[in-house]
């Protein structure tokens, strides 16, 4: 067998080379093919394999670039831009004239919420709670009515969101006038009574928006007489030295429809010492006990048979040094009409006094029952001379000290006709409360 020839050594050189390497590293991979590419690199891990990964990133996120330049969507595989949580508050901002019967409401999305805070141009400001997911915060309160607010949220991550509204007057409102006197000292008698200016429809809804606490405490109930008035008490009368308190939280409650309260105020007034006085018409006389003491007996002269006094438990409602009593203001008329009665403390609304009495003999006082349906005791022209009963009894008394008036011949007052719901049982009294 022949040999090829050869032209020269290095040619022989290379076809040996030929002959121990018949398969090049191209084609080598090129005969693998089922291994992928990206294995093959990974597998290797090399500097060169890391240069290449990054070159194909730039290559992607330059194409993206360009193609946001272009105003068209992101490409898959690229970051889309993150939009800012979106807070949405119900009145809505820049609202002129918001209802005020309803919550305020302050909602996110995209987001949560961290902080927010409802302010008003009062100086009040609304606390409220977030939902579980912290997207939603409710006002616990409603908003005020005639008030503006502004309401700062807080998206977590992102910066304050601000908005303003202002919420609507009423057209129609009402407010409720007490008794006693704010800061005022009274008797153990002296319920707390409140005469409403408008006609109250929705008695629970008024009522509610009313407390009366006292310290030491005490069960505390009202009893409305009437659409216009709403009195408080409890069983007994007050304990000497209480303390009570008021709190009037009127302000846009609805008592009648469209018709709204403008009060949200505390009132404190205290009970003085305990002072009873009892008068028997029977006997022509009034027995005073102070603090379960007895303290003074005066004769007194009661209704006669024919304008007979009122019996029952009645309390002082107004205190007169000296005033004017004639007699058509009690439906009378001309009886009588006397401009200097000294000593005048009223019993009812009706026109039944306890007074100092000038004019009759002071036989009178103790022994016959003369008057128009008051009670009597001696007293001088003048309200000056402090020996006389009726100096002495009314410088010892005060408004809501009680007054017990029996064997008068005439039936028990109605408990409306002044302040005197004590007449009234305690569980005819509770009887009358909306709550």
């Amino acid at each position: 067998m022949g040999f090829p020839k050869i032209s020269n050594r290095s040619q022989q050189r290379a076809a040996d080379r030929s002959e121990r390497q018949p398969w090049s590293r191209r084609g080598l991979l090129a005969a693998l093919g089922a291994v992928p590419v990206a294995g093959a690199l990974a597998g290797c891990g090399g500097s060169a394999d890391a240069s290449a990964g990054a070159d194909a990133r730039t290559g992607t996120d330059e194409k993206a670039g360009a193609h946001a330049k272009a105003g068209a969507p992101p490409v898959a595989g690229t970051k889309a831009e993150v939009k800012a949580p979106t807070v949405t508050v119900v009145p809505a901002d820049g609202t002129r004239k918001a209802g005020f019967t309803s919550p305020v409401e302050v909602s996110v999305s995209g987001g949560t919420l961290t902080t927010v805070l409802v302010t008003g141009n009062d100086g009040s400001t609304l606390a409220g709670t977030f939902d579980e997911a912290r997207t939603k915060w409710t006002s616990s309160r409603n908003p005020y009515s005639g008030t503006e607010y502004t309401v700062t949220a807080t998206p977590r991550g992102g910066t304050a969101q601000t908005a303003s509204f202002v919420t609507r007057r009423p057209s129609d409102t009402f407010v409720g006038r007490f008794t006693p006197e704010a800061n005022s000292t009274s008797g153990v008698g002296m319920p707390v009574s409140i005469d409403f200016t408008e006609a109250v429809r929705d008695r629970a809804a008024v009522e509610k928006a009313i407390t009366v606490s006292a310290e030491p405490p005490v069960e505390v109930v009202g009893h409305w007489f009437s659409d216009t008035r709403l009195d408080f008490r409890p069983e007994e009368y007050w304990a000497a030295g209480t303390t009570i308190t008021l709190g009037l939280r009127l302000r846009d409650v609805e008592g009648a429809a469209g018709v709204y309260g403008t009060q949200s105020k505390d009132v404190t007034f205290r009970i003085g010492r305990r002072q009873v006085s009892t008068v028997d018409l029977a006997k022509k006389t009034m027995t005073v006990e102070r603090d379960g003491a007895p303290r003074a007996a005066y004769p007194v002269s009661g209704g006669d048979a024919a304008h007979t006094t009122w019996a029952g438990i009645m309390v002082i409602s107004e205190r007169f040094e000296q005033t004017r009593m004639e007699s058509s203001t009690v439906g009378l008329g001309d009886e009588y009409d006397i401009a200097d009665v000294p000593h005048a403390q009223r019993l009812t609304t009706s026109g039944t006094f306890i007074h100092g009495n000038y004019w009759a003999s002071p036989s009178v006082f103790g022994t016959t029952n003369t008057s128009h349906g008051c009670v009597g005791l001696h007293d001088a022209k003048g309200a000056a001379d402090t020996s006389v009963p009726g100096y002495e009894f009314y410088a010892s008394s005060m408004l809501g000290d009680v007054v017990v008036v029996r064997n008068s011949g005439e039936r028990t007052v109605e408990p409306s006709n002044g302040l005197n719901g004590w007449n009234l049982s305690w569980s005819d009294w509770k009887a009358g409360s909306a709550l």
